[in-house]
């Protein structure tokens, strides 16, 4: 019996553990259940886990953002034509990866590699070796390669070329670039922009790097906007969902005063004289005398805004971002000063050659001088010492105001990254007068211009501009507007009507060093300059190819037109011609043909030309032009056999006057001709015209200099 209870007692005790188990089981589920869905109800109501939230992540996953690109504003020349705007370039790659298939288990890599590197270099700049190699790593397999430079900036034509020949693999991006389709144009002014990484977005965006393009780079660049739209898992868009929008702000439109013709002749000419003597640097700017609006402007070295070809070495905007010691074209605003403080009297005479101030030497370039002459004299010969004089007798505070009431010493806020305000050596008495001839002063271009308005508009400093207006794209509002600008009044109407009369006497006088800036028809003002290059240690280069040549010319001299400054850095002369005779080359045809767009009116001098047959060509030449007439010699110096116009004509003295001997018949540069000119050029030699368009030559198919025999067919267009 007492086994059976002991049984039954160890029974029942088994019982009522599995019960009591049971019993916290229930509770624990409960507790757990009733922690769940407290757990559950608080992510319901506050859509939140660890500080995520799941309502803005759902949202991300189903929420697809499209970035609405801002287009690049367009910048135009004076006439409303683009010569910046947007376009769309392409990059190719091509995908090695044999596992890459599509439908069909169509290969989407490159199959044939000799076949795509043959294509390839077809359209592209590159070799076929080359892209073969690329095509062909030995080192590793690659998903996909590109092709470095050559397979970047790919136009759309290019493209389309490159998909019509279906080859497997050949993959392109569509990027943004910006186009300019005149490629050398005043680049250093209008400057480029190029594709830069936001590292906050991860956009690839156009930024302005130099010239207008950085200046007005917030204007050009707009504003991005972006789309919001929800899709379900299939990608189908979900309906009723509220769709966000920013809408796209393109850049603004900027328009500059530059005139494409005018621009694509200077460049023509630039090229032709730095192809001549390779200077380490030219400056030409042609500016609208009255108001300050630049015309054009151009430099060497420059680069080809569409290629980028030459950059490297073209960094520098020199009109505004390059100081130099102007020379004698100082001498303008030196006669001004002491012109206007009354202290010229231009019958005053002097020893010229060489002057002592504070035992310190001030030669003329001629260290020999011309004896005693006047001070009208001495500003035609550009004689050092004659300034030096000046400076003196004005005394160094009154110069130095005059200094800085033309302008100098401060930049001229044109708007330009990296604008200098340059410097001045004033501390002696030999570099006060230094300063007077253009040494120990160190300018830019730009205040070069700005300067000589003082001079070309009877007194009234005009700031140049080179922006005539900022438009909206959308509705082409005018949002700012540029134009002429009173900057000062350094010197009277008075003073500036001298000042040009003595330049005159500079092209005009038999003594004038400035004779070869004769345009026929017009009267010139103008000042030449000869400074020595800095040695960058506080002295002056040596050698013959040591000097900075300068010229700042107005036209027509009594009420100009136009202002054109242009200097040549160290250029490599040849001893065929000098200095002057390059600048001129650029000076003469650009502001002829500017004169001419404009209307300006040519002053019609006629004069009874003399018979030079039976004489020498070089007695011919003198003989024409001591009379003013403009000369083309057809052949070497030889007897002249014939002339045109005939002897006894009454002929105006903008008209070319041809002279021809026998033999050493040579190509005339007739760049800015007429046709009448060109007609009575062939007329002469026998040659054939085949001739397009109307107005002045701007191309000719037979260069320059070129040996002719009266057969050939010369080919010129007119514009």
């Amino acid at each position: 019996m007492k086994d059976s209870s002991d049984h039954s007692a160890g029974k029942g005790k088994v019982l009522i553990n599995r019960k009591i188990v049971g019993m916290w089981l229930f509770f624990l589920f409960i507790g757990m259940f009733a922690l769940l869905s407290t757990r559950l109800l608080v992510i319901a109501v506050g859509k939140n886990v660890k500080n995520v939230n799941l309502n803005d992540q759902a949202q991300k996953l189903y929420t697809q953002t499209q970035t609405l690109k801002a287009r690049r504003g367009t910048i135009y020349d004076a006439d409303g034509n683009a010569i910046a705007e947007d376009t769309s370039t392409y990059s190719l790659y091509a995908v090695l990866d044999k596992g890459q298939r599509g439908l069909n288990n169509k290969p989407l890599y490159v199959v044939n590699k000799s076949k795509t590197a043959q294509v390839l270099s077809k359209y592209l700049p590159i070799s076929e070796k080359k892209a073969l190699k690329i095509l062909s790593p030995k080192d590793s397999q690659p998903f996909q390669v590109e092709f470095g430079s050559a397979g970047t900036n790919i136009s759309l034509i290019t493209k389309k070329k490159l998909e019509a020949k279906h080859l497997p693999g050949i993959n392109f991006v569509q990027q943004q670039a910006r186009l300019y389709p005149n490629g050398v144009f005043s680049s250093n002014l209008i400057g480029v922009a190029t594709s830069q990484n936001d590292k906050t977005t991860g956009a690839n965006n156009l930024v302005g790097q130099m010239g207008i393009e950085k200046a007005f780079d917030k204007e050009l660049a707009g504003k991005n906007g972006y789309k919001d739209a929800q899709y379900d898992v299939y990608g189908y868009k979900l309906p009723g969902r509220e769709q966000k929008e920013k809408p796209v702000k393109n850049g603004d439109n900027i328009y500059t005063t530059i005139d494409s013709r005018i621009q694509t002749l200077l460049e023509s000419e630039m090229n032709s004289v730095a192809s001549q003597v390779h200077p380490a640097g030219m400056n030409a700017v042609l500016m609208d005398a009255k108001t300050g609006r630049i015309v054009a402007a151009s430099q060497r070295p420059t680069f080809n805004a569409s290629t980028l070809q030459g950059i490297n070495k073209a960094w520098t905007n020199t009109l505004t971002a390059d100081t130099y010691e102007p020379g004698s074209t100082m001498k303008v605003f030196t006669l001004s000063a002491a012109i206007n403080s009354g202290h010229f009297n231009g019958n005053d005479t002097y020893e010229s050659g060489r002057y002592a101030i504070d035992g310190k030497i001030v030669p003329d370039w001629d260290p020999a001088g011309w004896g005693y002459i006047t001070y009208n004299k001495g500003f035609a010969l550009s004689s050092n010492v004659a300034m030096a004089h000046l400076e003196q007798q004005m005394g160094p505070k009154t110069w130095k105001k005059y200094i800085q009431r033309f302008g100098f010493l401060k930049t001229t806020n044109s708007g330009l990254p990296g604008e200098l305000a340059g410097r001045l050596q004033f501390n002696y008495p030999i570099e006060q007068a230094d300063t007077s001839f253009g040494q120990g002063i160190e300018v830019t271009t730009m205040q070069m211009m700005q300067a000589l308005t003082a001079v070309s508009n009877n007194g009234t400093m005009m700031k140049p501009y080179f922006i005539s207006k900022v438009t909206d794209p959308s509705n082409k509002k005018v949002l700012k507007k540029y134009g002429k600008q009173v900057v000062g009044h350094p010197i009277s109407a008075q003073t500036a009507k001298k000042v040009r009369q003595h330049m005159q006497d500079v092209v005009y006088k038999s003594y004038g060093i400035g004779q070869d800036y004769k345009i026929k028809g017009y009267r010139i003002a103008a000042k030449t300059g000869t400074a020595q290059v800095s040695n960058g240690a506080g002295g002056y280069s040596s050698g013959d190819d040591s000097y900075l040549y300068s010229v700042a010319g107005m036209v027509p001299a009594n009420n100009p037109r136009y202002v054109m400054f242009i200097t040549m850095k160290q250029p490599q002369l040849t001893g065929t011609k000098t200095a002057t005779q390059l600048l001129a080359e650029i000076f003469k045809p650009v502001i002829t043909r500017a004169l001419q767009n404009s209307n300006t009116k040519q002053a019609q001098v006629k004069k009874t030309l003399p018979s030079v047959v039976y004489n020498t060509s070089i007695e011919a030449k003198r003989t024409l032009a001591e009379k003013g007439f403009d000369v083309v010699t057809i052949g070497n110096d030889g007897t002249v056999v014939k002339q045109s116009p005939t002897a006894g004509e009454r002929v105006s003295e903008q008209k070319r006057i041809f002279i021809m001997t026998n033999s050493g018949w040579k190509m005339p540069r007739i760049i800015g001709w007429s046709k009448a000119d060109v007609q009575e050029l062939c007329k002469m030699t026998g040659m054939k015209l085949a001739s397009t368009g109307t107005g002045y030559a701007d191309s000719q198919s037979i260069n320059f200099s070129k040996s002719i025999n009266g057969k050939e067919t010369l080919k010129v267009n007119f514009e």
